[in-house]
């Protein structure tokens, strides 16, 4: 992507990679590999395998790899990965790029710029349910209400039937009509939007890039592209508060810990903010919420295009491949930098993180995943992920429930990670949270390669039915 200004010059322009986050260096559009569904195969050296055509991967000479059943490692992959990380299935629905992806349990949630939400239970298609308009930017899960953020500027609610769990329901518009109503009425409430031109303050008036939600405090963040940030009660669906967070598009919302939540902008800026309660400003009967900046934890020329939070820690992926953490020391200290983790060759386009692994999607295609050590807050590399066809656009990380025996495995707790790509897919891992080996000490992360054909014959959904890679 461009700049900001070239993009919206032409909203509706139909760019394969219209919904990046704002990143300063532009990004190849992704192109198809040889017949649909087909993974890349070229090894690390940059070669194809004995059996596979260099001009033909999906027809070689040996139908074999193939098979959607077979999980092949490249030559120069060592065995001992397949105990650390590797390909579970993948999700292919070749209808739109995805955009979002959110898991609960055992169902996930995909949306794509074809404007469907998809759900998906044990790798078959569940149910789906259609937004009149807009592609959907972001998805989040509060209990049996989904919350979903568009192109249009709106965040939907819908919610899961009580008598039937396949059956969504919208239920309703953030802002609701009837707040928005009210708001239009008092021309106090008018702001400046673009030059010559206001808007409502409720109401997003670019794109929603991003949703976050707190679920102690019953609270949901909502990033947008007008570079405001707005806080919702999801009680009663009020806007607590809109504050004007950056000077650029915002990319990346994360509530945090403390009372923090964290911004990431196109600016170059990753700030933190404190959730105070308003001084006499009451919403709907309740007190108003007012956020105060309390530090600005980078400032740098590329955009700032990912931010994840876990355990006391802070995560910032950037356009310049580079994932930067910081930690905070004790309640209400400041956040201290931890350093950098580096391996990407471009822009870090999602993050996500769930106990002690923290995984990144990059633009490059791949995914690299990250284990951290709490007691010495030292991370160390434990797989780069690689399969996609196209840049890595939304990431989910769930621990696996542990089964009898497996918490004492030398390998450590399992993780699932989902991750979904501009190829039009989502691809589901398994990885372990440590490895007990010579390269987990040294930190060299092992290379896993999804290297299994999905023939475009087979249905709308193409999964590898086996634990493929992986040690049950």
């Amino acid at each position: 992507m461009g700049a900001k200004e070239g993009a919206r010059a032409s909203p509706l322009r139909s760019s394969e990679l219209l919904d990046l986050p704002r990143t300063n260096p532009s990004v190849d559009e992704p192109r198809p590999a040889t017949g649909e569904g087909v993974a890349r195969f070229l090894t690390s050296t940059g070669t194809f395998p004995r059996n596979i055509s260099p001009c033909h991967p999906a027809t070689g000479s040996s139908p074999f790899p193939n098979s959607p059943w077979v999980q092949q490692l490249p030559p120069d992959l060592p065995a001992a990965a397949t105990t650390t990380a590797g390909l579970v299935g993948s999700l292919v629905r070749r209808e739109g790029h995805v955009y979002s992806l959110a898991a609960a349990g055992d169902l996930l949630y995909t949306g794509s710029d074809s404007r469907d939400i998809r759900v998906w239970k044990g790798w078959q298609e569940f149910s789906s349910f259609r937004s009149s308009s807009g592609l959907v930017k972001a998805i989040v899960i509060a209990g049996n209400r989904v919350f979903t953020g568009h192109q249009d500027g709106k965040i939907r609610v819908w919610r899961t039937s009580s008598k039937d769990s396949s059956v969504h329901k919208r239920v309703g518009t953030l802002p609701t009509l009837p707040d928005f109503l009210m708001s239009s009425i008092n021309p106090s409430n008018y702001v400046e939007a673009r030059r010559h031109r206001t808007a409502v303050w409720l109401r997003h008036f670019d794109a929603v890039s991003c949703l976050s939600l707190e679920e102690d405090a019953g609270i949901l963040y909502s990033g947008s592209w007008d570079k405001t940030v707005k806080v919702w009660r999801m009680s009663d669906s009020k806007c607590l508060e809109s504050f004007n967070a950056h000077d650029d598009a915002v990319n990346a919302v994360a509530a945090g810990f403390d009372g923090l939540v964290f911004t990431g902008s196109a600016d170059g800026t990753l700030k933190a903010w404190r959730r105070e309660v308003a001084a006499g400003g009451k919403v709907g009967g309740a007190f108003a919420t007012r956020h105060v900046a309390v530090q600005t934890l980078v400032r740098q020329d590329g955009a700032v295009t990912a931010v994840a939070t876990a355990a006391g820690f802070v995560y910032c992926g950037s356009s310049d491949g580079v994932v930067n953490h910081w930690r905070r020391e004790g309640r209400g200290g400041p956040l201290d930098g931890g350093g950098a983790l580096r391996g990407h060759s471009m822009a870090v386009l999602c993050l996500a993180a769930a106990g002690s692994i923290v995984a990144s999607g990059s633009a490059d295609r791949t995914v690299r995943v990250w284990r951290r050590d709490d007691s010495s807050a030292a991370h160390s590399a434990v797989a780069v992920l690689s399969g996609h066809a196209g840049p890595i656009k939304c990431l989910a990380v769930e621990a696996e429930a542990e089964e009898q025996g497996q918490q004492g495995r030398a390998g450590g707790r399992r993780y699932v990670v989902y991750s979904g790509s501009l190829d039009k897919s989502v691809k589901i891992w398994r990885v372990e949270e440590q490895r007990r080996s010579t390269d987990a000490a040294r930190g060299a992360p092992r290379l896993v390669r999804a290297s299994a054909g999905y023939p475009p014959r087979r249905s709308p959904l193409h999964a590898c039915a086996g634990r493929c890679g992986t040690t049950p």
